[in-house]
């Protein structure tokens, strides 16, 4: 199917949020306040990105890897006048950060006209690690999310979330709603639209397992093994066949796995608290189906094509589905496959 057909009419209807009493702190965006380096194995940054930390209210630190747009002939309309894209905010799965992001996607974007910030969730990549077992709840990750939006971005952002941060996303958006408050600050600032990756479904993970358990129980051993049990850390093959095409290069997936293990210092959540909690709310009946864009890949080996179904029929899209690619789709060989389409998604707005 071509990409062009995969492409919702996108209308900018921007997403308004639910107010709050103005009791938190400024933020702090600096690369000179994080001293202590969290991963043994750091990624390293391309040219033109940064690494910087946003302050939390709790006084904790996220990691944001950041990459402005870079201006050329195309950032012009027919008319001579300059095109203003939206940010796009880039969200993170399980063990993964921000450096996931960086590899292809971030210089992908910068280089189409878009400022990109790519976050690491709490606990994971070069962020800090709050007190306790968990790096923390649906809620406070997706409140974690906000906060960066509404302290650092000046206009309404596009939002893609990967895998578990694709249910971050979806549970940011079950709580934005249409309207503008004066006089209080916005928990849950405006979005122009969300880009949902091989995401979880709103139900959460529990479907997917019992499908493979009794259609495909040798892969549901596997997937078991390679995430539960964090085999993908130590069974190169096995981290291989979970993330990534069979073509890649064992070279390229020993990186990646390198990555992955020291990117996730502690749980992204309780997996049992976070069932009990889902499904995620439904959407406000002012969110705009052209404002979601639901892409799945033909490969992914965690989410099934019933999966990429159930969360494109919440938001009332027809899902797009990328030909020969898994589930980690901007990293995988075809990286741009899966950037091309959303780019063309979101070049359609204008």
């Amino acid at each position: 199917m071509a990409a062009a057909s995969l492409v919702a009419p996108f209308q900018p209807k921007f997403i308004l949020p639910r107010a709050r009493a103005p009791t938190r702190p400024q933020a702090v965006l600096n690369s000179k306040t994080h001293l202590q380096q969290r991963m043994r194995v750091p990624y390293g940054l391309q040219q033109g990105q940064n690494r910087v930390f946003h302050q939390l209210p709790s006084g904790l630190n996220l990691e944001v890897i950041e990459q402005k747009r870079s201006f050329g002939t195309d950032d012009n309309d027919s008319n001579g006048a300059q095109i203003e894209n939206p940010p796009l905010v880039f969200v993170h799965g399980s063990y993964h950060a921000a450096w996931c992001w960086a590899e292809h996607w971030l210089p992908f974007f910068a280089s189409s006209g878009f400022d990109c910030y790519a976050l690491s969730l709490l606990g994971q990549g070069e962020s800090d690690a709050p007190g306790g077992s968990v790096a923390g709840t649906l809620q406070t990750h997706a409140g974690d999310v906000a906060d960066f939006i509404q302290k650092n971005i000046k206009v309404p952002p596009v939002i893609l979330g990967h895998s578990f941060g694709g249910l971050i996303i979806q549970y940011y958006l079950a709580n934005t709603r249409i309207g503008k408050s004066s006089d209080t600050k916005q928990l849950y600032p405006q979005l122009a639209g969300a880009v949902l990756i091989c995401s979880v479904p709103p139900s959460g993970n529990s479907g997917l397992v019992w499908r493979y358990l009794l259609s495909k129980p040798l892969a549901a051993f596997k997937v078991t093994r390679s995430l539960a049990a964090k085999a993908f850390q130590t069974d190169l093959s096995l981290c291989k066949e979970t993330f990534f095409s069979p073509m890649m290069e064992d070279n390229t997936v020993k990186r990646y796995q390198e990555l992955m293990k020291e990117s996730s210092r502690m749980p992204l959540f309780d997996l049992r608290k976070l069932n009990a909690s889902l499904p995620v709310p439904a959407p406000p009946e002012e969110l705009s189906s052209a404002n979601v864009l639901v892409l799945g890949a033909s490969g992914d080996f965690i989410v099934d094509g019933q999966g990429l179904d159930e969360t494109a029929r919440f938001y009332g899209v027809s899902p797009a589905r990328v030909e020969g690619v898994a589930h980690d789709m901007m990293l995988d060989c075809e990286w741009d496959e899966g950037a091309r389409i959303i780019l063309s998604w979101l070049n359609a707005r204008n």
